[in-house]
Order: structure tokens, then C-alpha cells, then sequence
């Protein structure tokens, strides 16, 4: 069950939250925003590749994670946060446009977002007067580069591992903030690199040599999650995913103890960009800027971790899909509170246009934040959506099922979330649930129109007929 906020719509407003600005409204520059009138600075810090349930303070006993434990403690956690696309670039072109991959014609890594479509940079230029900055990995076409349209880029890292990278896109942040001497709010964007090199850990331990390389470790490897066995029906190109017959998985034929030697050396990456985040954070407490600044926390995919025995990312079981999401902002958004109503990367632009004070841009497909906040049932949405696998495949999570389907795939997927959150059991071939299938693939159908597929998108008018 959800734990709802325990404030009322009245307190909301004292708290800050701008109610007036609605999605709707035209730009205004210069608008009164959350605060009585008081825009804050806006920190979106994004991570590459962590799976949603790495955080020590929401129950993982396996990592050690003090600044998202301190984030958590002073903000709100969303724990039905999902990817619109669980695959680098494309999951970071919706972070930042707020329309799906197959919109900003990002399928798959490498490819630019569409001109037509501006990115929360461009759009904040143009529609206020925020210093727009940028740090770390871009990947929109490439992972690291000082041209990001919209933003003055401090660093754009080292390299493509985040063990080198990541120090200097952290104390890129660390040296803006604390030599900020304007008062035009900030838009900063702290994009590191880890737990990406886990990608590096599995091209050179697909060899397991039966035994542990480092024996001390083991009696601190983390047990094999309960859908580690494999139980239920699935596409073909899931299972060629996780056989390894597509590029870029890098796994071999592991024994189950090789398979938890993964799952740690995959905790200690996230550990790692944990104290890059605390160097960025305890740069905005001791400032005082944490006090005028909304901080948004997320990742643009998960990590497979060996449920399902998978590893990586580009498919829809959850560890994949589900990322963490955070918001903060001390004094204005209630602390120390989880929420579990859906949300999704396409939130993110929203919910920082209306702390901004303006509207976002036409056709955005994400909703702000704030509206959840006012602990209004109306708010929960009925679903959100995700693609995957060069736009073959859609997934439909409602709050209580998930529905998956891939183009040219026969078989289904349909999951009680509640009863089955390892995603074990594959409802879609029961008889019993052929009212529920056919619903989710209505609510598909119906979604479809509202894209609009830049030119060149694979099967996106297979989906249109389907």
C-alpha cells in the first residue's frame, strides 16, 4: 500500500507549492513560483544504471549509501519510478524532453534528439532567466562532450568509465556552487557515470574459473534474489537477451557463486557515485544553498543484478526498468516520505518548468511532481508507459499489473505487481485473465495516437495498426 503525505492542500500551499501554474497556462517570464514567489535553483543529479532497490535507508542491507540515505531523510521517495526506455540515450532523451524515444527519435544509443523537440536546457533559455549548466555524460548523440545544446557545459568527464570521470564531473559541481556569487537561479545538472562500469566488471569476468577469486569476500556476498530461477513463459528476445546472443550483454555461464560475486562488485559501483553525490550535496549544505534548491534524483535505467538471471539493461522486467527517484527540497516538500504511486522519467521536465514558474513545452507527456504532493487521489495516474529494443517493445504498468508486448513476439506478458513483484508468474496465457489482457492491451491501442514518431523510428506504424 501506498504511505500517503500527511498534509492537507492548505498546508501544501503554505509549504510553497505553486498551484496556480497550471499545465496548461501560457509562459510567463519571470512567474511566481513555489515559495510565494520564490523560484529555487534546480539540481538534477542523474546516475547511469542503478537499479532501483540500492539505497541503504529504503532496505538494502548489502550497500552503504549515506547521501542518498541523508537525500531520502530530507525529501520524498518515489518507489514506483520507471525508465521510459530502459537504455541509456533514450531514457535521457525523455528525462530531458519529456516525450518518449520513439518521439525524439532516439531508439537507440548514440543518436541526437530531435531538433524539433527542445531539451529542459533550450526550453529554460528561452522561457526564463535560469543560468542553465551542465556536468558529465551527455550521451545525446555523444557520452561526453561540451556541446549540449541549451547549457554552459563545466566539464563533460574523463573518459568512459566512471572510476576516472565522475571526481571531475562532481567537483565541477562542488566549484560552481560553492563559487556562486549571483542571485538568477540555477538550472545545474550533475550527470554521473556509475554504476555504468559494472558494463567494464562483466567484459572481463565472463570467464568464471570455478572458483572465487578473492575466497575473503564471500561471506559477504549478497544471497541470489528470490526470481533468480527461471519460471515463466517469455518473448524470444528477452530470453536471446539474457542467453547472451545480443551485443553488449558480456556474460558467461556462471555458477550461482560467480553470480553473487557480480551482485557485489555491482554494489561497491553504486557506493562509488553514493560518495560523488555526498561531495555535490555537502557542497549545497554548507553554502545554505541546499535551502533554495529543489534537488531531483534519478537514474536513466536499472540494472538487471541478476534477477531473472539477467545483467544490464534494454528489457522491462522491473530491475531494468524501475529507477530511484528522489525529490528535495527542505522546507518546502515533506521529508523522510515514500511514495508509491507511478511516476516516470518524463516527470522530470514538468516538475521543473512549474517550480520555475512556466509552462512546459507543447506536447510534453509527463506530469509535475507537485501534484502528488497534495496527497490527492486524483493524481495517481492510470498507467505510464515504457519502450524498449529499438521500439519493438511496450510495456503498460497500471498501479496494480504490468502488461508487456513486443512486435512480431507471440507471447505476452502480464504481471500482478502486488502478488508477484519478482515478475514469475505470466498471467497473459490464463483463461482466467483474458478480460485483464485485453484491457491493458486496449489501454496500448489507445495510447498509441497520442505519439507522434520522429521520422525513421522503426515499427512505429506496426504499433499504430496493431
Amino acid at each position: 500500500m501506498s504511505t500517503r503525505l500527511a498534509i492537507t492542500r492548505r498546508q501544501f500551499v503554505r509549504l510553497g507549492a505553486a498551484g496556480a501554474v497550471a499545465v496548461a497556462a501560457s509562459p510567463v517570464f519571470g512567474a511566481p513560483a513555489a515559495g510565494g514567489g520564490a523560484r529555487p535553483n534546480i539540481l538534477v543529479v542523474i546516475t547511469d544504471q542503478q537499479h532501483a532497490a540500492t539505497i541503504s535507508a529504503r532496505g538494502c542491507p548489502h550497500i552503504h549509501t549515506p547521501a542518498l540515505d541523508r537525500l531520502c531523510a530530507r525529501g520524498v521517495h518515489f518507489d514506483h519510478s520507471y525508465s521510459a526506455y530502459p537504455l541509456c540515450s533514450p531514457a535521457r532523451s525523455a528525462v530531458f524532453s519529456s516525450r518518449m524515444p520513439s518521439e525524439t527519435g532516439v531508439y537507440r544509443n548514440g543518436r541526437p534528439i530531435h531538433p524539433s523537440i527542445p531539451n529542459l536546457g533550450q526550453w529554460f533559455r528561452k522561457q526564463t532567466d535560469y543560468e542553465t549548466v551542465y556536468t558529465g555524460k551527455w550521451h545525446l548523440p555523444s557520452s561526453f562532450t561540451h556541446n549540449v545544446p541549451g547549457f554552459n557545459v563545466l566539464t563533460a568527464g574523463v573518459g568512459g568509465q566512471g572510476n576516472l570521470g565522475d571526481a571531475s564531473t562532481s567537483r565541477a559541481c562542488e566549484a560552481f556552487l560553492r563559487n556562486r556569487t549571483g542571485t538568477t537561479p540555477f538550472l545545474l545538472v550533475c550527470s554521473l557515470f556509475q554504476p555504468h562500469d559494472i558494463c567494464q566488471w562483466l567484459r572481463l569476468n565472463q570467464v568464471d574459473p570455478g572458483t572465487l577469486r578473492y575466497p575473503q569476500l564471500e561471506p559477504e556476498l549478497p544471497p541470489l534474489p528470490p526470481n533468480f530461477e527461471l519460471r515463466s513463459p517469455e518473448p524470444a528476445i528477452v530470453a536471446s537477451r539474457r542467453d547472451g546472443n545480443e551485443p553488449g550483454v558480456h556474460k558467461g555461464k556462471w555458477s550461482p557463486l560467480h553470480w553473487r560475486y557480480y551482485m557485489w562488485a555491482y554494489y561497491r559501483h553504486v557506493e562509488m557515485v553514493d560518495a560523488e553525490f555526498g561531495r555535490v550535496l555537502r557542497a549545497l549544505e554548507e553554502t545554505g544553498l541546499d535551502q533554495e534548491t529543489l534537488v531531483v534524483f534519478t537514474s536513466d535505467h536499472g540494472e538487471g543484478l541478476a534477477h531473472h538471471q539477467m545483467v544490464r539493461k534494454n528489457f522491462l522486467y522491473d530491475e531494468a526498468a524501475r529507477v530511484p527517484l528522489i525529490a528535495s527540497w527542505p522546507g518546502h516538500l515533506p521529508g523522510g516520505t515514500r511514495d508509491t504511486r507511478l511516476v516516470s522519467g518524463l516527470d522530470i521536465v514538468p516538475t521543473a518548468c512549474h517550480y520555475a514558474g512556466v509552462a512546459p513545452p507543447q506536447r510534453a507527456l509527463g506530469t509535475s511532481l507537485h501534484t502528488l504532493f497534495e496527497d490527492d487521489a486524483e493524481a495517481s495516474r492510470p498507467f505510464i508507459t515504457a519502450e524498449v529494443a529499438d521500439n519493438r517493445g511496450r510495456m503498460i504498468r497500471t498501479p496494480r499489473h504490468k502488461y508487456v508486448a513486443y512486435r512480431d513476439e507471440p507471447i505476452e506478458q502480464l504481471f500482478d505487481m502486488q502478488a508477484d513483484p519478482g515478475e514469475t508468474k505470466n498471467l497473459a496465457r490464463s483463461s482466467g485473465h483474458a478480460s485483464l489482457l485485453a484491457d491493458h492491451r486496449r489501454m496500448l491501442r489507445e495510447w498509441e495516437p497520442r505519439l507522434r514518431p520522429a521520422p525513421g523510428v522503426p515499427h512505429a506504424e506496426a504499433w499504430r495498426k496493431a
